[in-house]
């Protein structure tokens, strides 16, 4: 069995960033990557908007880099998935993938959450040729260019309604007649000029060649037949799922499954764990804010263990007197 004063389960921005701290700060961490370290910014194929990179820079090369970051101040990184956690004793216990137990005085969750993907022919070897989760993202990219948005809820109708800042013109897929989103985002996205209709139709393939994105292939419900609709992205805004199925309900989760902390902290309702990053932050999910949450992380769990540390001290001098 192998002790460690703070385990980080998930890398990504959040991760990597709490690593980098809390390796600077002497606590001799230790990351589970999981099976894909980095998280989503590894499926990015250009950042432009993570402060310090004018030219911008590779997803996975930001990724890489921060990892690099961390080791050098002594982090240590454990490949594999969290088979179990148990929080309920002290310390923290740990299964990844059937090895060795760890041990842990405190934990932070950084496992990120996943965009829900539609689940066709075309769409996830696509991902950064042309298909985008997030408009904030990449809504650069497409200046001057057709997009579909497929989905119906109000994260549809904003990012539909954001991307109009960038595309000739957006169009909003939906498999029903009726959207499910808020009133007053509907009124805002039929008012904007940009953004065109194609409801009650279901989402079949996306399109592509070896240039990217050519359009989304979809059934007309009430047609029966198939069309195309022409666009040179297609953005899926069908919601995320957090990655928290792992914790077995021993951490308070919010209404969406996310991990919920208290007010202005990455703490959670467990003494000693603490969450950042996407699978914590329901509003924002940008790397920059991923980071930020990181950085939080880390210095709470600092102070977590600085003050364990001397209540621990003043045990063993009371027990000695």
């Amino acid at each position: 069995m192998t002790h460690y004063k703070s385990v980080i389960i998930g890398t990504g921005p959040a991760g990597l960033t709490s690593a980098i701290y809390l390796a600077r700060a002497n606590m001799d961490p230790l990351v589970i990557e999981g099976m894909e370290p980095g998280g989503q910014l590894t499926t990015t194929t250009e950042v432009e908007n993570f402060p310090g990179f004018p030219e911008g820079i590779l997803g996975p090369e930001l990724m890489d880099n921060m990892r690099k970051q961390a080791e050098r101040f002594g982090a240590q990184f454990k490949n594999g998935w969290v088979d179990s956690i148990d929080l309920a004793e002290r310390p923290f216990r740990i299964k990844v993938e059937g090895q060795e137990e760890i041990t842990a005085d405190s934990v932070i969750i950084s496992t990120g959450a996943s965009a829900k993907y539609l689940g066709i022919p075309g769409e996830k070897e696509n991902v950064g040729r042309g298909v985008s989760t997030c408009a904030t993202c990449d809504g650069f990219f497409f200046r001057n260019k057709k997009i579909v948005v497929v989905g119906g809820g109000d994260s549809a109708m904003e990012e539909a309604n954001f991307l109009t800042r960038f595309a000739s013109s957006v169009t909003i897929v939906h498999r029903r007649d009726q959207l499910r989103a808020s009133k007053i985002m509907q009124d805002r996205a039929k008012g904007n000029e940009k953004i065109k209709w194609a409801l009650n139709r279901s989402p079949l393939e996306v399109i592509a060649d070896d240039q990217g994105v050519k359009g989304l292939k979809v059934h007309n419900n009430e047609t029966g037949q198939d069309e195309l609709v022409e666009a040179d992205g297609v953005f899926i805004a069908i919601g995320h799922t957090p990655n928290t199925a792992f914790l077995q309900n021993q951490i308070t989760l919010d209404a969406g499954g996310y991990i919920a902390c208290n007010p202005g902290t990455t703490e959670t309702n467990i003494p000693g764990v603490f969450a950042c990053g996407d699978v914590q932050d329901t509003k924002y999910r940008q790397a920059i804010t991923a980071a930020g949450s990181g950085c939080m992380a880390a210095m709470d769990c600092e102070k977590y263990l600085e003050g364990s540390m001397a209540h621990d001290w003043s045990e063993t001098l009371n027990n000695e007197q």
